[in-house]
C-alpha cells in the first residue's frame, strides 16, 4: 500500500521536461549523458586549476595588478548570487536552456577576455565568465540530482571531482607552458600568453557542453513526439494530454515568466548580498575599515534590502526563490548551517595558512604547492569513498557524523605542528584528516538535503546549501583577516623589540617575501618573526576547532533518510514522475527518525 507523500507543490516546467526525459530515453542515451557530464566536468576542473593563474599576468600587463583584487570581489559576489538564479532558471525553463545559457556567459566572458586591450575590457569579461562558471558549478549537481536515485547520486556527485587527481598536477605543466616568457619586438622579455590559456576554453567549453544540451533536448522532443509533452506531464491525465498552445499577448507571457522565476526576488536578493559581501571583502583587502561610511551604508543598504526580501518572499511572492517549507524542513536547515559553520571554521585557519608555512617552513615552491593540494586531494577521496558507502549501506546520517569529527580532529592536530619546529608529518597528517572529513560531510549534506524535498525543489534546495557555505566562506575569511590584521603587529612589536626598528617591523607585516629573508640574514628576528606567525596561528586555529564542534552537534538531529531507488524520500516517485508501486512506509519511518 502507497505511503502518501509528506508534501506536494506544483511542479514547473523545466522540471517536468527532466521527468518526461527519464520516461523515453534508455540505456544508450542515458550512457551518453554521463559520459557527457564526465567531459564536462573534466574540462571544467581544467579551466578551474588553470586560469586563475594567469590573472596576476593579465592584469600585470595593463600595469594594473592592483586591480585584481576589485575583480576577485566582484566574482566572490557573482558566485554567491548567480546560483540561485541559475537553479530557479533551470526550474522555469529546463535543464538543457540554463545550461545553454551558462555556457554563452562562458564563452562571452573568455571572448571579452582575449580580445581585451584594457583593463576595463578585461574587468568585465572576467566578471561575465563567472557568471557561467558559477551557472555551470550548479546545474552539473542539479542534472546528476534529476537522473540519479538516492542510492546512486552521492557516488555520480563525488565523481565529477575526480578529475583534480589528473588536473591537480597536469594544470601546472599547462600554465607554465602558457605563460613562457618570450622576447617581444623590442627584445624585451615578457609573458603576454596568458591570452591563449582563456581562448583555448571558447572552443572546450561548448564542445563538451554540447552532448549533455543535446542529449536533454533531443529526449524532450521526443517525449513530445510520444505525447509526453512535459507541460501535460501531470499524474491526472498520465501525461498523454495534447499541447494547448498559449496564445497570450508576449506581454503577459513575459510576466508569466517573471512570476514563475520570482524577478522582484532574484532582484532583492542579489542587491542585498551584494551590499552585504562588499565591504567584507574590501575590509579583508584592506581597501576600506569598519567605520568608514561606505562600509556602514552598504551593510545598511545589504540588510535592508535582504529584510525586504525575506518579505518578499513569505507575504508576496507566488512562486519564491527560497520556500518557506525550506525553513520548515529540519534536515535541510541541518544541512545548511553545518555548510556555514563548516565554512566559517576551514576559512579561519585556511585564509592565511599558505603566508604562515611560507614563513615558518623552509619549503619550496613546488612542496608548498604539494602540500596546498593535499587537502584537496584528500577531499576528493573521501567524497568517492562515501558515495560507495552511501550506495551500499543506503544510509548517510551518521556517516557524516563520523566525518565532522575526522575533520576536528585534523584542525585540532595543527595547533600542536605549528611553527617552524612542527613536524611536517603532523602538518600533511592534519591537511589529510581536513580533507577527508571535509569530503564525508560535503557528500553527505547535499545528499541529504536534495532527498528531504519534492523533485521542483532539487535545485533550489541545492543552491540554498551552497549559498550558506559561500556565506561562511566570506564570514570566516572576514575573522581571520581582523584577527590578523590586529594582532600580528602586535606580537611582531612584541617579539621583534630591539631586534627590529619599527619601519622593518612594518616591512615584516606587509610581506610573506620579508619575513622570509631573516632566515638567514638575521636568526634572532627570524625566530621572533616564527613566533609571532605561531601565536596568531594559535588564535585562528583554536578558534576554528572550537567553531567545528558546532557541526557535530547540528549533525545529531539530522534525519536519517534511507536512500532508496527514488528521486526523493518524500513524494514516492521515480525519476520521471511516476508513483513508484509497493509498501514505501519503511522510507517515510526512516524520514521521520
Amino acid at each position: 500500500m502507497l505511503s502518501p507523500p509528506a508534501y506536494t507543490v506544483e511542479t514547473q516546467k523545466g522540471v517536468l521536461k527532466v521527468e518526461s526525459v527519464s520516461r523515453v530515453w534508455g540505456r544508450k542515451s542515458k550512457a551518453t549523458l554521463f559520459v557527457a557530464i564526465a567531459l564536462a566536468a573534466y574540462i571544467y576542473s581544467l579551466e578551474g586549476t588553470t586560469t586563475w593563474q594567469y590573472g596576476a599576468y593579465a592584469t600585470s600587463s595593463f600595469s594594473q595588478h592592483s586591480l585584481l583584487g576589485a575583480i576577485g570581489t566582484a566574482q566572490a559576489i557573482i558566485l554567491a548570487v548567480t546560483k540561485p538564479f541559475s537553479a530557479k532558471f533551470a526550474d522555469v525553463f529546463g535543464r538543457a536552456e540554463a545550461l545553454a545559457m551558462s555556457v554563452f556567459f562562458y564563452c562571452l566572458g573568455f571572448i571579452c577576455i582575449a580580445a581585451c586591450s584594457d583593463i576595463h575590457t578585461y574587468a568585465a569579461g572576467a566578471i561575465i565568465y563567472y557568471v557561467g562558471y558559477a551557472s555551470l558549478q550548479i546545474l552539473i549537481q542539479i542534472i546528476i540530482a534529476d537522473v540519479t536515485n538516492l542510492r546512486w547520486r552521492g557516488l555520480m556527485s563525488s565523481l565529477t571531482s575526480v578529475w583534480f587527481f589528473v588536473n591537480a598536477f597536469v594544470s601546472a605543466n599547462i600554465a607554465q607552458g602558457i605563460l613562457r616568457p618570450h622576447l617581444s619586438d623590442e627584445g624585451v622579455l615578457v609573458t603576454d600568453s596568458w591570452v591563449w590559456g582563456y581562448a583555448m576554453f571558447i572552443i572546450l567549453i561548448p564542445v563538451v557542453c554540447a552532448p549533455i544540451i543535446g542529449t536533454l533536448a533531443w529526449a524532450q522532443r521526443r517525449a513530445k513526439k510520444l505525447g509526453l509533452d512535459a507541460t501535460d506531464l501531470v499524474e491526472t491525465n498520465g501525461g498523454t494530454a495534447a499541447k494547448v498552445k498559449d496564445t497570450r499577448p508576449l506581454g503577459r507571457r513575459a510576466l508569466g515568466w517573471a512570476i514563475d522565476i520570482d524577478a522582484v526576488g532574484l532582484i532583492l536578493f542579489g542587491v542585498g548580498w551584494c551590499g552585504v559581501l562588499l565591504p567584507l571583502t574590501l575590509v579583508n583587502r584592506g581597501k576600506l575599515w569598519w567605520d568608514s561610511y561606505k562600509v556602514i551604508t552598504l551593510l545598511v543598504v545589504g540588510g535592508v534590502t535582504l529584510i525586504a526580501f525575506v518579505a518578499w518572499e513569505a507575504r508576496f511572492a507566488v512562486k519564491p526563490l527560497f520556500p518557506f517549507r525550506f525553513f520548515k524542513s529540519r534536515t535541510v536547515m541541518v544541512a545548511a548551517w553545518i555548510g556555514f559553520f563548516d565554512f566559517v571554521s576551514f576559512y579561519l585557519q585556511y585564509t592565511f595558512q599558505y603566508s604562515f608555512i611560507s614563513v615558518v617552513k623552509d619549503w619550496s615552491v613546488k612542496d608548498q604547492g604539494y602540500f596546498a593540494y593535499t587537502q584537496t586531494l584528500a577531499l576528493t577521496f573521501a567524497a568517492i569513498c562515501a558515495g560507495f558507502y552511501q550506495l551500499y549501506f543506503r544510509r548517510t546520517k551518521w556517516l557524516l557524523v563520523v566525518g565532522l569529527c575526522v575533520r576536528i580532529s585534523g584542525v585540532g592536530l595543527m595547533i600542536k605542528s605549528r611553527g617552524a619546529n612542527g613536524s611536517t608529518v603532523e602538518l600533511v597528517w592534519s591537511q589529510l584528516l581536513q580533507g577527508l572529513g571535509g569530503g564525508i560531510a560535503s557528500a553527505s549534506c547535499q545528499l541529504l538535503a536534495q532527498a528531504s524535498v519534492a523533485h521542483q525543489d532539487v535545485a533550489t534546495v541545492t543552491a540554498l546549501v551552497l549559498l550558506f557555505a559561500e556565506i561562511g566562506n566570506a564570514v570566516g575569511t572576514a575573522i581571520a583577516s581582523a584577527v590578523w590584521r590586529d594582532h600580528m603587529p602586535k606580537e611582531l612589536a612584541k617579539n621583534l623589540a630591539g631586534i627590529l626598528n619599527s619601519t622593518e617591523i612594518a616591512a615584516v607585516f606587509g610581506s610573506i617575501t620579508t619575513a622570509s629573508t631573516y632566515k638567514t640574514s638575521n636568526r634572532a628576528a627570524y625566530d621572533g618573526i616564527v613566533d609571532s606567525y605561531a601565536n596568531v596561528m594559535k588564535m585562528l586555529l583554536i578558534a576554528a576547532t572550537a567553531i567545528s564542534v558546532v557541526p557535530i552537534i547540528m549533525s545529531l538531529f539530522a534525519n536519517n533518510i534511507y536512500l532508496s531507488d527514488t528521486q526523493n524520500a518524500v513524494e514516492g516517485e521515480d525519476l520521471a514522475g511516476r508513483a513508484v508501486t509497493g509498501d514505501k512506509s519503511k522510507e517515510k519511518e526512516d524520514l521521520e527518525v
